[in-house]
Formats: C-alpha cells, structure tokens, sequence
C-alpha cells in the first residue's frame, strides 16, 4: 500500500483508504471517489496528478493525493 501521490501513471488503482478535511472529504465523496473506488491515474506532474473515475477527470494537488492510500 502507497500513497497515491507515490503512483505510476498510467495505471489503475482501488483506493484503500483516505483521510482529510471534512470539506475536501466532502467533494470526494460528491464526486464518487471514495474507500473501493477504482481510479486510473491518467497524468503526472511534479506537484500533482490528474485522475480518472467514473468517467470524471480530477486534478489533485500531492497535499491531497498523499492522504489517500492504494
């Protein structure tokens, strides 16, 4: 288990777990992503990644993206 933050793009993951502010955890969850969500990491950059799930595409910064673990 890794931080999706430490993921290789490209690949498609299940989110095992996640933690944050209520209110980021909230537009998570809005958008469908959550604990068992598949998500594919569809670009990377230094400082964040742009994801795919349920034929959304999220950007998130890496302050994000290390709280949720795949």
């Amino acid at each position: 288990m890794h931080s999706l933050s430490d993921s290789t793009q490209g690949y498609t993951y299940t989110i095992k777990w996640m933690f944050g502010l209520p209110e980021v955890m909230k537009s998570m969850y809005d958008m469908d992503i959550h604990e068992g969500s598949t998500i594919r990491v569809l670009r990377k950059f230094h400082d964040s990644l742009i994801i795919s799930s349920a034929n959304r595409k999220i950007v998130l910064g890496n302050e994000v993206a290390d709280r949720i673990q795949v």
